[in-house]
């Protein structure tokens, strides 16, 4: 029986919405590595939180729930996770469509604090040059090549999702994986 999901892949690619997406449909709670990564700033994603309360926050939240779906990349800092997974999913969209959904997003975060003159435009370039590294980048950044390698050290089943497809398609393909549930 499938009760802990790990969903990964580039920022933009749709995993917390996946994420929200089982928690909602399939009664999963859902949590994002993003609330255990970094520290609450504002603006977000400011300061790295330190590892071992990264790991101490996220053990005590895993072990709350019996089933739970866990979005957001965890290589390297989570790898002492993968025995706990019963399904991994992968997500990867093409660069163009992951950098226009990022974009939208900001905009709809942040307004027009983003433009140039504003309090959060160097943060937005950071991240959108950040991001954009994803498809060509090493194993020194989170990235494609990244995530690749870490799929080869995972013991459960994988679901990769390479290719833009509604959200119902995405549904049905994980729960053509997960069956009956109750």
């Amino acid at each position: 029986m499938i009760k802990h999901i790990h969903i990964f892949g580039a920022s933009g690619s749709g995993t917390t919405t996946l994420g929200k997406r089982i928690s909602a449909e399939l009664g999963f709670n859902h949590l994002d590595t993003d609330n255990y990564y970094w520290e609450p700033t504002n603006p977000p994603y400011q300061i790295i939180r330190a590892l071992d309360k990264r790991k101490e926050l996220l053990d005590r939240d895993l072990k709350l729930h019996d089933r739970w779906v866990l979005s957001g990349s965890l290589c390297g800092w989570g790898d002492y996770l993968i025995n706990d997974f019963d399904l991994a999913i992968f997500l990867y969209i093409p660069k163009k469509v992951r950098m226009k959904r990022l974009e939208e997003r900001e905009k709809k975060l942040y307004g027009d604090k983003i433009l140039k003159g504003h309090e959060q435009h160097e943060i937005y370039l950071k991240l959108m040059k950040w991001a954009a590294e994803y498809d060509e980048g090493g194993l020194d950044i989170r990235s494609k090549a990244l995530h690749y390698q870490w799929m080869e050290k995972l013991k459960c089943k994988t679901l990769r999702i390479e290719e833009v497809i509604s959200m119902e398609e995405k549904m049905k393909l994980v729960k053509d994986i997960i069956g009956d549930i109750s």
